[in-house]
């Protein structure tokens, strides 16, 4: 069963103030590495990682990875192989208080199963806001670990996903939610 860090929660910060002390300038930062569909683009502020998302030709900002986000690129190389289903490197979630509830419903969403947006709308409280969850899924800034990518149609169909339903579709592949590609 896919949990991150237990319960998604506890790494989740509840504003989204930095995490530098007061009068502290904070170290951010990013690095990109080689993945399954391309470049990882993995973003840190403080000693949290803040974006994950498939890099763009020329991603700007980017430096030499460090500790923290080789140890987050190490962890998503280990699920792509199959010997990782849930990710313990610090996060944190920066968006709307809507997003970050529906991101932490996301955290719930067992490996290799999927969830509808209707059926997400309805765990947060919301049970007609499906198309609000589906826009809170498309800016996910967390991508792989925060796993948007198991969120389907109500009717089972693979829609919408920030890197292509492809790159979606080989995901829940490898998971095993489906069965045919």
């Amino acid at each position: 069963q896919f949990v991150f860090v237990g319960n998604c929660r506890r790494r989740i910060r509840r504003g989204d103030g930095p995490s530098a002390k007061e009068g502290e300038e904070m170290r951010r930062g990013a690095a990109v590495y080689p993945f399954p569909f391309g470049t990882l683009y993995i973003g840190y502020e403080g000693d949290e990682i803040v974006r994950i998302k498939k890099a763009k030709e020329a991603e700007e900002g980017t430096g030499e990875g460090n500790r923290l986000t080789d140890e987050a690129h190490r962890q998503i190389m280990e699920y792509f192989s199959k010997r990782r289903r849930e990710f313990d490197f610090p996060i944190r979630l920066c968006g709307t208080e809507f997003q970050k509830k529906v991101w932490r419903e996301l955290c719930k969403i067992p490996y290799g199963e999927t969830r509808s947006y209707k059926e997400i709308a309805a765990a947060i409280g919301k049970p007609l806001a499906y198309r609000a969850v589906g826009m809170a899924n498309h800016k996910n800034p967390i991508l792989i670990a925060v796993p948007c990518h198991r969120v389907i149609g109500a009717d089972g169909s693979l829609v919408g996903y920030a890197d292509g339903v492809e790159v979606k579709r080989e995901l829940l592949f490898m998971e095993g939610a489906l069965k045919d590609r």
